[in-house]
């Protein structure tokens, strides 16, 4: 079988000049051990973004023909990313689509559905290891099971890592993005206390909705107040934040701290002796990151959380569980919803792409590259 398809690929020159294209590519015969799928169904998640777009200025964008953008890289950004420099990378971590080919190994696969996960979903074909795919349960879609990987897996992944760590509730930012609902899903069913911090009435409803009992609107004038009663009352040392830029994170801790105080026995000047951790996993604002030392005392930490090296650090037991219960609750507590389907050539219109790369919460893209 020769294949020919698309693929969207995103490349930085010396420069500073980002192109997005679609390619024509041969995917291949699979080996004893892959499987060949369609391409039906790929999540723009902000994880992807961050490869399609980079630091490039949206701003600059030009559309130099029906399937090819250009943007500008800022020159202070640009040491950033020297790293891929003058490399045309492939794009879009996860998707699911039909096996239509498959090696002698990996026969049982043929003319399945199947979820997968490894990069170059942004394609009309994939070649794929076998082990890096899912069979998607009796009934379920492509779409249902394009995003079966990198939000649910992250939601699970934080409640186990408050486990973990010896947490036992939770703050998670962003709290209204399909991520967050996921995790306030699984807290609400596993018995764990969540504190979500959103920026607006809108985003608090549609976790309340949901049945959170916590939710406090960092643009409320109290916000300080309410965080500072919601930890309180929670008893949550271990905060994942998808903002990561500015202060957001160091507010966080300080209400901790404040929360960790207000019954400690005598004062120290060193602060409590409760254990505060700050984990950042996103970069919704690009701004640094700043953390304000005075106010949190001396027992805290924070640093970067990342799917893959938490999976790695897990084990296999875990993170075979994870997937067994990502599997079963796939149309109800991981579900994800779209704002709109897009074709792959689509996602290179000037237009489309500034729609999806807001990264608006409660906006969440899905490419089907059979629209075009």
């Amino acid at each position: 079988m020769t294949l020919t398809g698309r693929e969207m690929r995103t490349h930085i020159d010396e420069e500073g000049t980002l192109t997005l294209s679609l390619q024509s590519v041969t995917p291949g015969e699979p080996g004893d051990d892959e499987v060949i799928v369609r391409v039906e169904a790929a999540p723009i998640n902000p994880s992807d973004l961050g490869l399609l777009l980079g630091p490039a200025d949206v701003a600059s964008l030009e559309s130099v023909d029906d399937e090819t953008l250009r943007f500008q890289v800022p020159q202070e950004r640009l040491a950033s990313v020297r790293g891929r420099l003058g490399q045309s990378l492939s794009i879009g971590n996860e998707g699911a689509g039909t096996v239509i080919a498959a090696g002698r190994n990996a026969k049982a696969l043929e003319g399945k559905t199947v979820g997968m996960i490894g990069g170059g979903m942004y394609a009309d074909y994939r070649r794929i290891a076998a082990r890096d795919v899912a069979v998607l349960p009796e009934g379920t879609t492509a779409a249902e099971g394009a995003a079966m990987f990198v939000n649910p897996l992250t939601a699970l992944g934080f409640v186990e890592t408050a486990r973990m760590e010896g947490h036992s509730a939770i703050v998670h930012t962003a709290a209204a993005s399909n991520l967050g609902q996921m995790l306030q899903k699984i807290c609400l069913a596993d018995g764990i206390a969540l504190v979500n911090v959103v920026r607006s009435a809108e985003q608090a409803q549609i976790l309340r909705d949901i049945g959170a009992r916590h939710v406090v609107n960092s643009r409320d004038a109290d916000f300080t107040a309410q965080l500072t009663a919601a930890i309180h009352e929670t008893g949550a040392t271990i905060a994942f934040d998808a903002i990561g830029g500015g202060t957001l994170g160091s507010e966080i801790l300080h209400a901790m701290e404040r929360a960790a105080s207000e019954n400690a026995p005598s004062y120290s000047r060193y602060g409590s002796d409760t254990f505060k951790q700050l984990y950042i996993y996103g970069g919704l604002d690009p701004a640094p990151i700043t953390l304000n030392r005075a106010g949190f005392g001396f027992q805290w930490s924070a640093g970067g959380w990342l799917l893959f090296p938490f999976l790695q650090k897990a084990g296999k037991e875990t993170v075979t569980c994870m997937r067994q219960r990502v599997a079963a609750e796939l149309t109800t507590t991981f579900a994800s919803r779209y704002t709109q389907v897009i074709g792959l050539a689509e996602a290179l219109q000037a237009d489309v792409l500034r729609r999806y790369e807001r990264k608006a919460t409660g906006e969440k893209y899905l490419i089907d590259p059979r629209l075009g």
